[in-house]
């Protein structure tokens, strides 16, 4: 294990914490401002923490680089940006105690050469502007604004946490990725280029993010892996026209077929029981627009829940789809 830091560290408060696993389909947003701010302990693996990095576009954050077993800087590698970057790496240091174990679930499928080796760059969220940051814009703004501004309150679940405490800024973050963030992972790294080499993935709202940035970048992003996709995009489904915007706004917005990969799935235990209706419509929309099993894949998992631990299980597929040889 090789940890670094191409910035230096600070002694303030690091901005932390991801949408929580739910539990019986209670939904509560945390604060994890109290989660230790030092670099992720990995085992096997290197990763070089860019503290504070700072755009025109959001609000300052850290970004942790994951570099695959055996990186040699004279060779070029694909890259996958993942969003809710602390929840990565290092279950010590979460909120949950749970991690998505990203450094042994690539670099296992690295080693075994069952995918080409890439780098991950993990883009940690800020707590109090999740939501705000990972709505898809242009789904929210097609909504009737009465209901937009019903949105900007609490949330229903629960009075007490704010669901958006800013207006929805997905399009400001989705340019940081782009126009910021990937100029300086690309300036730094080895990387190879073209959308064909430059993949994002979440889940949950950070499932709605990657298909968001597929969507408006296709040019960017070659691919999408869209884990647990929060289709309903708040935590109540009746009279809720969140999904059909996002349904709309896919028809329209599509790459066309044949060039970019997405992957989606959802498991059926608490927050994750919401998702099927919504998926297998979505699943109909994606055949509408020609995208075949070889760019394509949906996948139910009987059981599993709205979780680190859940995803973890899982994550070698969407490697294998978007990276296998």
């Amino acid at each position: 294990m090789v940890i670094t830091s191409r910035a230096s560290r600070t002694t303030g408060l690091m901005f932390v914490s991801t949408l929580l696993s739910f539990l019986l389909l209670q939904c509560t947003a945390v604060d994890s401002e109290d989660t230790p701010s030092t670099e992720p302990v990995l085992t096997e693996a290197k990763i070089e923490r860019i503290a504070d990095f700072q755009s025109r576009f959001i609000p300052t954050r850290n970004i942790d680089v994951w570099l695959p077993p055996g990186y040699d800087p004279e060779k070029r590698y694909a890259v996958l940006y993942m969003h809710d970057g602390q929840m990565l790496f290092d279950s010590t240091q979460t909120w949950n105690k749970q991690e998505w174990g990203v450094d042994e679930v690539a670099g296992d499928l690295i080693t075994r050469k069952k995918v080409q080796p890439f780098i991950v760059v993990g883009v940690w969220n800020v707590s109090n502007r999740r939501h705000s940051e990972y709505f898809p814009q242009k789904p929210f703004d097609s909504l009737p604004q009465a209901y937009q501004d019903s949105l900007m309150g609490k949330s229903r679940r629960d009075a007490g946490n704010p669901l958006f405490t800013s207006s929805v800024c997905s399009d400001d973050y989705l340019k940081f990725l782009v126009f910021a963030l990937k100029p300086h992972i690309d300036k730094t790294y080895p990387t190879k280029q073209g959308p064909e080499n430059t993949f994002v993935a979440g889940s949950s709202m950070g499932g709605l993010i990657s298909m968001y940035a597929l969507c408006e970048y296709p040019d960017v992003f070659g691919g999408a892996a869209c884990m647990s996709t929060h289709w309903p995009g708040i935590f109540e489904t009746e009279n809720n026209p969140i999904p059909a915007a996002f349904q709309n706004y896919l028809r329209d917005n599509l790459p066309v077929p044949g060039k970019h990969k997405i992957y989606f799935d959802y498991g059926t235990a608490t927050l994750d029981s919401l998702y099927e209706p919504f998926q297998l419509q979505v699943d109909s929309v994606m055949r509408g627009r020609g995208y075949t099993e070889q760019f394509w894949e949906t996948r139910k998992f009987p059981g599993a829940n709205h979780s680190e631990r859940s995803w973890r299980k899982r994550l070698h597929i969407p490697f294998r789809f978007l990276f296998g040889k």
